[in-house]
């Protein structure tokens, strides 16, 4: 049996291509009865450098979410022989000729359309709404998610929910003094700081952070803001404020490490991966009480509500920074389940 996993997204480093590699690398590790190959895009595979074996790749010309891909993966497809596609994304070809199985992250068009134009956020209901009602099986990252997708597609959708929760990489763990040190000094980071780490899309609420943090007025204190994109240029900074384009893995486990807390004032999210990781590097969390949050943040964290006064006297308060994090999931256990999901489908 040969399953074909569109890997186009996993040379990102944004979150779904973060989960695209760890998946990936944790099936491959697996002894299933299958085997995979990977479908990539033209920007090559230096990312599977650390695969744990050498798959098959084929690379597709094809972007997402373009017109050619809607025949192109499907021709790969049928000459690939293969009997199950699985996207870890909504993202799935019109004319797949065979069954698949498909992720669902989040429905934030739906709920946020940002800056998005509109013929995109009609593209996206139609894509996503094709996928869900054609696929075996979805996968939903959160009992959020699978509430979302039962709220906006109904119960027959809904029966094909499976949740399965995204992990924690083992290198997020509580790193040593000497490593929060260095990694403070390389990135000139001076003093005591509160972490978030994210893009700065409209739901993401990062000027609400912002803005809190100024009016705490707290001494000798940083927020700093891990995050990339065009909307970062929107953002009114102030002193205090840093914001850092790219840090590599090993220095943002420094950073869960050495801050004060991991804070996110998000309006919606699917799952939120950074809690997770800043979790499992015994750091504690701030988080607005929307969308998945509340089913991931640890039991120690502080819930509010997603506003300037809100999060003003949460920077205010001490928090207390766990001693023996707890990760409640690893990619491991998130491939035994995927891999459970597509069994079945094969079956």
């Amino acid at each position: 049996m040969l399953i074909a996993v569109d890997c186009r997204f996993a040379h990102k480093q944004v979150g779904l291509g973060r989960f695209t590699r760890e998946l990936t690398h944790a099936l491959l590790l697996r002894e299933d009865p299958w085997t995979y190959v990977l479908i990539v895009g033209t920007e090559g595979v230096s990312w599977a450098t650390s695969l744990p074996s050498q798959p098959r790749f084929v690379i597709a010309s094809s972007r997402p979410y373009s017109f050619s891909e809607h025949w192109e993966i499907p021709s790969i497809l049928r000459l690939l022989h293969a009997d199950l596609f699985f996207s870890p994304h909504f993202n799935v070809p019109i004319f797949c000729p065979i069954p698949f199985v498909v992720t669902i992250h989040d429905l934030i068009l739906h709920r946020f359309p940002n800056a998005a134009p509109f013929f995109k956020q009609r593209a996206y209901r139609m894509l996503m709404g094709h996928a869900v009602r054609r696929a075996k099986r979805i996968i939903a990252v959160s009992h959020f998610t699978a509430d979302e997708i039962q709220r906006t597609f109904g119960s027959v959708v809904a029966a094909k929910v499976v949740v399965v929760r995204e992990g924690v990489d083992p290198l997020f763990h509580k790193r040593s003094s000497l490593e929060q040190e260095r990694t403070l000094k390389k990135l000139g980071i001076a003093h005591p700081f509160f972490l978030y780490v994210g893009n700065a899309k409209q739901h993401k609420n990062v000027q609400v952070l912002i803005d809190a943090f100024v009016r705490a007025n707290l001494p000798a204190t940083e927020l700093v803001l891990v995050t990339a994109g065009r909307e970062v240029a929107f953002l009114k900074l102030h002193d205090g404020v840093q914001v850092l384009a790219s840090v590599s893995d090993e220095e943002l486990a420094a950073l869960y490490s050495a801050a004060r807390a991991f804070v996110t004032a998000s309006l919606y999210e699917g799952f939120c991966l950074p809690v997770a990781e800043a979790a499992a590097c015994g750091c504690p969390v701030i988080a607005a009480n929307c969308g998945a949050l509340p089913g991931v943040v640890p039991g120690h964290s502080l819930l509010i509500e997603p506003t300037v006064s809100a999060f003003e006297q949460a920077f205010k308060r001490s928090l207390k920074r766990e001693d023996v994090p707890v990760v409640n999931n690893r990619w491991q256990d998130t491939a035994t389940s995927v891999s459970s999901v597509l069994q079945d489908v094969l079956s």
